[in-house]
């Protein structure tokens, strides 16, 4: 509790400093970074003004269910450090700048998931009804043998039991892996261009931090 209070006070401090220092306060409050700063901060003081009514939030019904959603926001601590962290930084400006790319890879997998999953329910449960797979009862069922199959996790909780199911899942999951595949080598060249220019972009702000100071 200690440790908790103590890094709350720090992120308030820190954060009502940048915030009396911005120029444009507006500007400031619509900032993602900073957002997420308010969301990581609020919680707490919401937790702590609840316990102050007498709400520990056990027991509460609604109230205690939006405490503990609370006090799960806390989470969002780590992703502080992307304030402060090169990677961090790195791998949101690449997400921002190949947002088509991302966009594009999930438009293929969603096209592909609802083909599988209608013909995998077909096959499993539709066709032989003697024999049916109620693990493919519906199309949104198989959807999650899908989804596993694709990106090769393979839980092993659903599997085909028919040829032409298991057919079926040899296709899926060698087309999910040439899905997948596809837009991973222009994403990873933006990551290392990203990472170098603001790498170099983080150096020329220490120079000029360094000759501010010895002038």
């Amino acid at each position: 509790m200690i440790v908790e209070a103590v890094c709350i006070g720090w992120f308030t401090a820190e954060c009502i400093v940048r915030f009396l220092l911005a120029r444009d306060k507006c500007d400031f409050i619509r900032h993602p970074l900073n957002i997420i700063d308010a969301i990581a901060i609020t919680p707490y003081y919401v937790t702590m003004a609840m316990a102050g009514a007498g709400m520990p939030g056990a027991g509460l019904g609604v109230a205690g269910v939006i405490l503990r959603v609370l006090r799960m926001m806390r989470v969002f601590w780590l992703m502080k450090l992307a304030r402060h962290f090169l990677g961090l930084q790195t791998l949101g400006l690449t997400l921002r700048r190949c947002y088509r790319e991302m966009v594009m890879l999930m438009v293929f997998v969603f096209v592909a998931m609802a083909i599988y999953s209608a013909l995998a329910q077909l096959l499993e449960h539709g066709l032989d009804l003697d024999s049916q797979n109620q693990d493919y009862a519906s199309i949104p069922a198989a959807a999650w043998w899908v989804i596993i199959s694709m990106t090769t996790v393979g839980y092993g909780d659903v599997y085909p039991v028919t040829t032409g199911g298991r057919v079926l899942g040899g296709m899926c999951v060698v087309s999910g892996i040439v899905l997948l595949a596809l837009p991973i080598t222009f994403i990873y060249h933006s990551f290392v261009q990203c990472y170098h220019e603001l790498k170099v972009r983080s150096a020329r702000y220490a120079r000029n931090v360094s000759s501010e100071m010895l002038q």
